[in-house]
């Protein structure tokens, strides 16, 4: 992509140190098990019951995070203890992490991508609002209740926040290989359709039928995923217009959508793939429903519950 380093946004908030030092109430005081591929554990009524306990202490919602009540998100599996996690080196001890230079020219990215890609929905959706960007390492305490990096990117609806561990995209280029800058920018604009969802109104539509209808809460979910890509695709066309793009950032895009498809997560996890339990749909539609919108450029294609999810 074609940017430029400026003064960072005034949406954005850097909670980097504080999460690294575990101070404030941003992180639980002991390591949450997790299940297999990194995905939250099946919990015993008593286990459950303990940590909500402990979540009711510190000030937190622990049950909205583990029922991934808390907004949309892109969940992808922990890496194996000791693996690489982060793109800068480590300070001293009880210091926290020292952000390197090349993790400072990843926040300028991410700051011009977020200022970006809220200009353009100003324009092309009356009334929108600004939400903010969150950065965190490990976990921190969002609007939606407490949550890991484990969790990928996520928009807390409640807040109208987004939420980014920056090592998700070191993930994202060296565990499911899908580099570069267009790919980094496509998350957020993703999350940033999970805004453009709540302000229109199909965020708290999908939440009250999901309760209504629990048997199809996947499906819903899948198919507000799914319209989430398309109208980062939407931001992708209007990118391209401006002369933003270079040659091979819509092919960078479509390699992270198609990493972060369920079947391909569930594979990576080393599991067998079962589609009825996928929340954010396969490889091949979250390729299809990106490239429809950074096609059309229309966010009026993006509608993927009256479409086929196919």
């Amino acid at each position: 992509m074609r940017w430029t380093p400026g003064r960072r946004s005034r949406n954005l908030e850097d909670r980097r140190a504080e999460t690294a030092r575990g101070g404030g109430r941003g992180r639980l005081p002991f390591p949450l098990p997790m299940g297999r591929g990194g995905r939250a554990p099946r919990l015993s009524l008593g286990g459950l019951l303990l940590l909500l306990v402990l979540a009711w202490f510190m000030g937190g919602d622990l049950l909205q995070i583990l029922a991934g009540a808390g907004g949309g998100g892109i969940e992808v599996p922990m890496p194996a203890p000791g693996g690489e996690r982060g793109p800068g080196p480590l300070g001293a001890p009880g210091a926290g992490p020292v952000a390197s230079a090349d993790e400072e020219r990843l926040v300028d990215f991410v700051s011009f991508v977020l200022d970006d890609l809220q200009a353009s929905w100003s324009r092309d959706l009356p009334g929108y609002r600004e939400a903010q960007l969150v950065l965190f390492r490990d976990a921190i305490r969002s609007g939606c209740g407490f949550a890991g990096a484990q969790m990928g990117p996520f928009y807390c609806p409640a807040d109208e926040k987004l939420y980014v561990d920056l090592s998700f995209y070191g993930d994202l280029r060296r565990r499911f290989g899908a580099p570069g800058d267009f790919a980094q920018a496509y998350v957020l604009a993703h999350e940033i359709g999970h805004h453009v969802q709540k302000l229109t109104g199909v965020e708290p539509q999908v939440r009250r039928a999901q309760r209504a209808r629990p048997q199809d809460a996947n499906a819903l979910s899948v198919r507000m995923e799914l319209q989430a890509d398309c109208l980062a695709g939407v931001w992708g066309h209007s990118a391209g217009r401006r002369g933003l793009l270079e040659e091979g950032d819509i092919e960078e895009g479509l390699r992270a959508a198609a990493a972060i498809g369920d079947d391909n997560i569930q594979r990576k996890s080393g599991g067998r793939v079962r589609p009825e339990s996928f929340t954010h749909g396969s490889s091949e539609q979250r390729v299809g429903w990106l490239r429809r919108g950074l096609e059309s450029g229309d966010p009026n294609a993006c509608d993927a519950f009256a479409a086929a999810a196919g």
